[in-house]
């Protein structure tokens, strides 16, 4: 795992890498893998190779790295290939039990890149084929192809247009997945015509369900998580929820006899264990294993992984902003609280006592700083460097601070979660 202390991942332009995951779900809505998604603000500036070997190569060099740590066991990652990285050979740079080759739609069938694809196919490699929407003439890389992408939303998410378009793959063995997902019933329809795997937004958008409340123990949890975002809770009073849950209680113990606190000696109490991490600490962590909590699903899993993200990627620019870091870290953390509960997000507020500007900023109905704040997180989510050099600007912020702003939120979420999972 990358080290909490080791500087930003750097390009040769001396600038921060960044990586989008998007995660690749089973007809279940268990996580199946993550296609990695690269982008750095040095790609604008490099003349001696196209943008898409930059980024592939950096991926590999760095990003890889990064993102390996947040796959559990048997989960894949699709990492994009254009064609001058496939004739090089360059995704035997990476194990093949876990790389999965995309092949992007850019990459003609040439003799070349054919006989590239069969020999990285030989050494026990994945391939996928990217960004399908019924094109004819692909039949010599649909042999070779082990998932097909297909580009729902290119296909209006028409029944009729995808089964046209299914129908000319028959015939290969191939794996469907269903990519740009927008909602639930894409999803719903996609997994009626064979779909095996998926992948869009609609695991982070929620699906509304009339007159449905918050449940009476997500309301406490909620309440709690509000209460810790306040700088100066009582650590006392903290204590004694711990302590009424042993699940709770022993997780605490796992995350601070754990190495990265080189204590000398072990903790023999709640109330040591809280003294011991401190206040900051035990707040973002007990928020992070909380919000894991009020869902328990894979698909929560994402949306709590991408909240905790948001909060820690605000709370680390707070500062440069002039923005208090409780203040941003709690809007983080509550902006996806609508997509992880089901309930509109309405709702949701009417059980917590937030400040007045979040509670603007989280139903939409405020353009200020705050705003631009999250607006920037959803770009690096999805790789958006349009959206992320508009917040920037606004904002009046340099762009290598936010990447590496993104990357400690990352390794910062990769390592919290992987003891409060424990």
């Amino acid at each position: 795992m990358t080290s909490n202390n080791a500087p930003p991942l750097q390009t040769e332009a001396s600038e921060a890498v960044f990586i989008a995951r998007q995660p690749i779900f089973t007809a279940k809505q268990s996580v199946w893998g993550y296609e990695l998604l690269f982008r750095s603000s040095a790609t604008a500036q490099t003349a001696r190779v196209t943008d898409d070997d930059l980024a592939t190569s950096q991926v590999i060099a760095d990003g890889f790295t990064l993102a390996r740590p947040g796959l559990k066991g048997g989960q894949r990652a699709l990492i994009n290939f254009p064609e001058r990285l496939l004739l090089d050979q360059t995704p035997m740079a990476l194990p093949p039990d876990i790389c999965v080759v995309e092949v992007l739609e850019t990459v003609a069938p040439s003799p070349h890149v054919l006989e590239a694809l069969r020999q990285i196919k030989d050494e026990g490699y994945t391939i996928a084929m990217d960004d399908y929407a019924g094109e004819e003439g692909l039949e010599p890389l649909l042999e070779l192809a082990d998932i097909l992408k297909v580009d729902v939303l290119a296909l209006d998410a028409d029944r009729a247009r995808l089964e046209a378009a299914l129908s000319r793959v028959q015939g290969f063995g191939l794996r469907l997945l269903a990519e740009k997902v927008e909602d639930e019933e894409t999803f719903r329809l996609c997994a009626d015509l064979g779909f095996e795997l998926f992948q869009g937004f609609f695991f982070s958008r929620p699906e509304i369900i009339p007159g449905r409340k918050v449940p009476a123990g997500a309301a406490a949890k909620l309440s709690l998580l509000s209460e810790l975002s306040d700088p100066n809770f009582d650590p006392e009073r903290i204590a004694k929820i711990i302590n009424t849950d042993p699940a709770l209680s022993y997780r605490l113990f796992r995350y601070v006899n754990s190495a990265r606190f080189g204590l000398r000696s072990r903790v023999e109490s709640v109330t040591h264990a809280v003294n011991l991490i401190g206040r900051r600490p035990l707040a973002r962590w007990l928020q992070a294993v909380i919000l894991a909590d009020l869902n328990p699903s894979s698909r929560a899993a994402e949306v709590s992984f991408l909240s905790l993200q948001r909060a820690r990627f605000m709370e680390e620019l707070a500062p440069d902003l002039g923005v208090t870091p409780q203040t941003a870290f709690t809007l983080g953390l509550f902006s996806l609280l609508d997509a992880l509960l089901r309930i509109p997000m309405e709702k949701i507020l009417e059980t917590l006592p937030l400040e007045r500007e979040l509670v603007l900023v989280l139903t939409d109905q405020s353009v200020d700083t705050l705003h631009s704040m999250l607006e920037m997180a959803r770009g690096y989510e999805n790789a958006d460097v349009d959206r992320i050099k508009e917040h920037c600007a606004r904002l009046g912020l340099d762009q290598t601070r936010a990447d590496a702003a993104c990357v400690k939120a990352m390794e910062w979420v990769q390592d919290v979660l992987g003891t409060a999972d424990t």
